[in-house]
């Protein structure tokens, strides 16, 4: 028999129904205590699922009736300061629904609708990630761009700092998935926190979008050639950049980071600092990859990187979180960059691939990548 003691509340497949409803009307759920986490559903159906992003466990795990209720649970451990995302899998009739956590109010956006969140003992939502109505909010402005590249049209986003002058000169922040980042990871809200505690310096940041992202961001050598030839020379006509490539910095996360990576391998001496969060940088050292076929161009790019490195950039900052599939890759790949001459700064975290997990880690990014005063001041 499964038993779960928490807090003084008792749950098995056999507890007594109307005991256990007043007790969780008591806790929020998740419920978490120090050691466990357990996820609690209400509703009638034929087996329920608890789906989540944490690689190395199970994709789906089958939750427990208690009794003839429509009451479900499981628990699972995980370490302190972890975050996890998930969902519930309700099968009825034989259909299946992902759907949120109805009580949990704890979600996360991303481009396909977001997940419910649970926060182990040790996390905390950094300060610096929550919009602050006392500090200077900067300005988002667009332009249009003719990529001769892509043989289109694009829409260019610039974030330009608070407090812009058009006599000073700023640090360049290009960022893949720019939209994105502003959309699921805060960025607007964690540059202005951190510029104005000083951590970082005042930037222009251009936010790039792309049409065809899974082949654009696949060491495409059109997208090299519209960033370092045609957004950067653009950018430099319509703002005062700092000219030297250490006064530059091309981010991504995902196939954002393979992006990042690729474009500044292609065209060294363009940035001087890369950010690369969870990057897809696949590889094999023989035979085939077992991933899906869109990874086909990046494990040729990533092997062809390991065999002829070059030097992309002098100094990279890496994040990844240890409940993704990628973490093998980026543990990996942040010796090699050290070996091959880069100052690099790698960060793990109890997290998945996912956009928050990306944004925790930007103060980390930024202000190493680019000090403010305050860390200029201090270290």
């Amino acid at each position: 028999m499964k038993r779960i003691l928490l807090n003084q509340l008792e749950i098995d497949k056999s507890a007594n129904p109307a005991r256990l409803l007043a007790a969780l009307a008591r806790h929020e759920v998740p419920i978490v205590d120090d050691t466990s986490v357990t996820f609690v559903f209400q509703g009638q159906a034929d087996r329920v699922f608890v789906r989540h992003w944490v690689y190395g466990l199970p994709q789906a795990m089958e939750m427990y009736r208690i009794g003839g209720t429509d009451l479900w649970f499981y628990r699972l451990q995980f370490p302190d300061g972890s975050r996890i995302e998930y969902k519930f899998g309700v099968i009825t009739n034989g259909n299946e629904q992902w759907v949120h956590d109805p009580g949990n109010r704890n979600t996360a956006m991303d481009p396909f609708g977001g997940n419910s969140v649970v926060h182990c003992p040790g996390y905390v939502t950094p300060e610096w990630t929550i919009r602050d109505d006392a500090v200077p909010t900067g300005s988002l402005v667009n332009f249009d761009l003719h990529s001769q590249s892509f043989g289109e049209h694009r829409t260019i986003r610039v974030w330009l700092p608070p407090g812009y002058r058009d006599y000073r000169r700023y640090r360049l922040l290009v960022v893949h998935d720019g939209d994105d980042y502003m959309r699921y990871s805060a960025l607007g809200v964690v540059l202005e926190n951190l510029m104005a505690s000083l951590e970082i310096p005042p930037m222009i940041v251009a936010l790039s979008n792309p049409h065809d992202r899974l082949r654009e961001y696949a060491n495409d050598a059109r997208h090299a050639e519209h960033i370092v030839g045609e957004l950067v020379p653009e950018l430099e006509k319509r703002y005062p950049l700092i000219r030297e490539a250490s006064g530059r910095c091309l981010m991504g996360a995902s196939f954002g980071g393979v992006a990042s990576l690729s474009t500044a391998w292609r065209y060294p001496d363009s940035f001087g600092s890369l950010i690369l969060q969870s990057g897809s940088l696949a590889f094999t050292d023989i035979g085939q990859h077992s991933r899906s076929p869109v990874f086909d161009q990046v494990v040729e790019f990533t092997n062809e990187f390991r065999r002829n490195p070059g030097k992309p950039a002098e100094r990279i900052f890496m994040s990844c979180g240890t409940y993704e599939s990628l973490i093998y890759e980026n543990r990996s790949m942040a010796p090699f960059l050290q070996s091959h001459g880069m100052e690099v700064n790698f960060v793990e975290s109890r997290d998945g691939h996912n956009w928050e997990n990306w944004r925790d880690r930007l103060r980390d990014a930024l202000s190493w990548i680019f000090p403010g005063p305050l860390w200029v001041t201090y270290l």
